[in-house]
C-alpha cells in the first residue's frame, strides 16, 4: 500500500525521538530522514524504522554529552571526530592551523548544530553527513567560505547545521560524505573493483 504524507512524517518525527534517545547517529538521522521522504509504500517506511523500538516502549539513555566544544590549533593540526550528544555551540579556531570536525557520529537530539569557525592564515573543515542544511554566515577577508554539501530532498525537515564562519587569509569548509575525501574514495573503489 502507498505511503501518505501523514505518514512519512510520523516517521520522520519516530527517527527524530530517537535520535533523542541517543539511538540513532546524526549520520543515520540524516540518512534515514531522507528515505523517509522517498518512501513510496508503507513497506518502505517500515524497513525504515523497523530496528527501532515503538512508540511509548521505555526511553534509552541518551549518549554522553560532548564535553570538549572549542576546538583550536595554532600553528598545528587538530582533527576530531564528535561521537558524543552535542547540546550546546561548538567552536573551531584555526590561526596558521588545520581543523577538522567531523559530526557525523554525533548525538544531536536538537536536529541543530551551532558552530562558530574563525580561520586566520589556517583551514577549518566540517564534515556533515549527506542531506542535512547547511545553514552559512559570516564573513571573508582574502579567503573563502564554501558549502559543498547536497541538496536536501525539497520540503523535508532534515537536521540543520549552522556555521558562523570568519575567515581572514584562511579557508572554512563544510562538506558532506560524498564531498569529503573524493579521492581516497576514488581510489578505494577501483581497488575494490579490481579484486
Amino acid at each position: 500500500m502507498r505511503a501518505s504524507d501523514a505518514e512519512r512524517e510520523a516517521a520522520v518525527e519516530r527517527l527524530r525521538i530517537a535520535s533523542v534517545e541517543g539511538r540513532l547517529t546524526f549520520e543515520e538521522l540524516t540518512e534515514r530522514t531522507e528515505a523517509a521522504y522517498a518512501a513510496v509504500t508503507r513497506g518502505d517506511l517500515d524497513r525504515i524504522t523497523a530496528d527501532l523500538p515503538g512508540m511509548g516502549a521505555p526511553g534509552a539513555n541518551p549518549a554522553p554529552v560532548q564535553v570538549q566544544r572549542k576546538f583550536s590549533a595554532v600553528m598545528g593540526d587538530c582533527k576530531e571526530r564528535i561521537v558524543g550528544r552535542i547540546d550546546g555551540p561548538l567552536e573551531a579556531v584555526s590561526v596558521m592551523g588545520d581543523v577538522e570536525l567531523d559530526l557525523r557520529g554525533a548525538q544531536v537530539p536538537s536536529g541543530v548544530v551551532d558552530i562558530t569557525a574563525t580561520a586566520v592564515m589556517g583551514d577549518v573543515k566540517i564534515i556533515v553527513p549527506d542531506g542535512v542544511t547547511v545553514e552559512l554566515t559570516g564573513r571573508a577577508f582574502l579567503g573563502d567560505r564554501k558549502v559543498n554539501v547536497r541538496d536536501p530532498h525539497p520540503g523535508a525537515r532534515v537536521p540543520v547545521v549552522r556555521v558562523t564562519a570568519n575567515a581572514v587569509m584562511g579557508d572554512i569548509k563544510i562538506v558532506d560524505d560524498r564531498h569529503h575525501a573524493p579521492l581516497r574514495r576514488a581510489v578505494a573503489s577501483w581497488w575494490r573493483d579490481r579484486a
